[in-house]
C-alpha cells in the first residue's frame, strides 16, 4: 500500500502552476513521473503523489525538475485563470480510477502520435538527406563531365592546330616550290635570250645596193631546225614529290600493305561453311561500315571479328572496331585496338597520315572516358 504525499505545495498565476513535491530522502534515479493535460502522479515507492488538475493544462509545455531532494512541476494553463484549489475536490474511486484509465489511454495515443511523429520526421530527414547526396553526385558528375569535355576541347584545339601547322608547312613548300620554278624558268629565258642574241651575230649578212648607189649589209636570220620534245613523267603512287618523300619508307609501307593483302587465313576449320564473299576480309570491311552507319555496333565488331581471323595484318580493320568498341564502351578494348592499328601503321608516311591520326584520336578519347588524361595526352 503505498504511501500518498500531502505535504507538498503549490503557487499560481494567471498562466502558470508551480507544484513542489518533497522526495523525502529518495533517490532521483527512482522517481516515476507521469502526466496528461488533467491528471498528474509522481511514484517513487513507497511513496506516491497524484492529483486529478482543477483546469486543463498544456502537457507539452509543461516540464518537470529533480533535484535536491524534490521534484518541481511548471505547469502552463490552457486558459488563463485563477484556480479555486489544485485539484478537484470530493472525487470519488471510480471517478477517479476512470481518470487514471482515461490518462493512461491519453498517453499510450500520444506515445503513438510521437512515434509515428518521429518516423516521418526520420523519413523526411532520410528523404532530404538523399536529396541533397544526390544533388552532390549531380554536381560531382557534371563537374567530371565539364573536365572531361574541356580536356576533349583542348585536344581537339591541339589537333587543329596541328592540322593547320601542316596545312602552312604544305603551302610553304608549294610556295617554295613555285619560287624555284619561277627561278627555272626565269634562267631558262635568260639562256634563251643569250643564244638568240649570239644566234644573231653569228647569222649571215646579206649585201644589197640601195637607188642611191650605196651598199648596205642586212643581217638574215638563220633557219629554224623542226623536231619534237617528249616529256615523261613517272607514276607516283604517294601524291607528295620524288624530292620530298621517304621513297624507302613509302616503298616498306607498300610492300607491307601487299603482303597484308595476300595473308588471307581462309583455312580455319570455322570458316568452311562461309560463301566465298564471306571469306573475303575487304567484303566484311565494308559489310562492317554498313552495320556502324546503322548504329549496330555489336554486329559491326562482329563482323571485324570475322576479318580479322581472316587477315590479322590490315590495320584499317583495328582501327574500325576501335571505332566500335568507343560507341560500346568498351573503353579498353578500343585502347588495345587503336594501338594495335598504329603498331601496323609502320613505316609512318603520307599515305597512313590520316589513319594514325584517327588512331590516336581514338584512343586518346577511350583514355580521356577513363578519367586517364595524363596517357590521353
Amino acid at each position: 500500500m503505498p504511501l500518498i504525499v500531502k505535504d507538498y505545495s503549490w503557487t499560481q498565476t494567471e498562466a502558470l502552476v508551480y507544484i513542489n513535491v518533497p522526495l523525502k530522502g529518495v533517490k532521483a534515479g527512482k522517481v516515476n513521473i507521469f502526466s496528461t493535460d488533467e491528471y498528474l502522479k509522481v511514484n517513487f515507492p513507497p511513496f506516491l503523489f497524484e492529483v486529478i488538475l482543477y483546469a486543463p493544462i498544456d502537457d507539452n509545455k509543461s516540464v518537470a525538475k529533480i533535484g535536491n531532494g524534490v521534484v518541481i512541476f511548471t505547469l502552463y494553463k490552457k486558459e488563463e485563470s485563477i484556480w479555486e484549489n489544485l485539484a478537484i475536490i470530493n472525487v470519488g474511486k471510480e471517478t477517479l480510477q476512470k481518470k487514471r484509465e482515461h490518462a493512461v489511454l491519453k498517453a499510450q495515443q500520444k506515445a503513438v502520435a510521437d512515434t509515428e511523429a518521429k518516423a516521418i520526421k526520420k523519413r523526411e530527414d532520410e528523404k532530404y538527406a538523399l536529396e541533397i547526396m544526390m544533388k552532390l553526385e549531380d554536381e560531382e558528375r557534371k563537374r567530371i563531365e565539364e573536365k572531361k569535355e574541356q580536356e576533349r576541347r583542348r585536344a581537339t584545339e591541339e589537333l587543329e592546330q596541328w592540322k593547320e601547322k601542316q596545312r602552312k608547312e604544305e603551302e610553304e613548300k608549294k610556295a617554295q616550290q613555285r619560287r624555284e620554278i619561277r627561278k627555272l624558268e626565269h634562267e631558262k629565258k635568260k639562256d634563251e635570250l643569250k643564244t638568240h642574241s649570239k644566234s644573231l651575230s653569228e647569222c649571215p649578212r646579206k649585201r644589197t645596193v640601195t637607188k642611191t648607189g650605196k651598199s648596205e649589209e642586212i643581217s638574215l636570220p638563220a633557219p629554224r631546225s623542226a623536231g619534237s620534245i617528249k616529256i615523261q613523267f613517272t607514276p607516283r603512287v604517294f601524291p607528295t614529290a620524288l624530292r620530298e618523300s621517304l621513297v624507302a619508307e613509302e616503298e616498306a609501307w607498300l610492300k607491307k600493305q601487299a603482303d597484308a593483302r595476300r595473308a588471307v587465313n581462309a583455312d580455319m576449320s570455322e570458316l568452311k561453311d562461309l560463301k566465298e564473299e564471306e571469306r573475303n576480309p575487304d567484303w566484311l570491311k565494308e559489310k562492317g561500315k554498313k552495320l556502324f552507319a546503322t548504329q549496330n555496333y555489336l554486329a559491326a565488331v562482329n563482323a571485324y571479328n570475322l576479318a580479322i581471323q581472316l587477315n590479322h595484318k590490315l590495320p584499317i580493320l583495328y582501327l574500325n572496331r576501335a571505332a566500335c568498341h568507343l560507341k560500346l564502351r568498351n573503353l579498353h578494348k578500343a585502347i588495345e585496338d587503336s594501338s594495335k592499328a598504329l603498331d601496323l601503321l609502320t613505316p609512318p608516311v603520307a599515305d597512313n597520315a590520316d589513319a594514325r591520326v584517327k588512331a590516336h584520336i581514338r584512343r586518346g578519347t577511350a583514355f580521356c572516358e577513363l578519367e586517364l588524361y595524363a596517357e590521353g595526352m
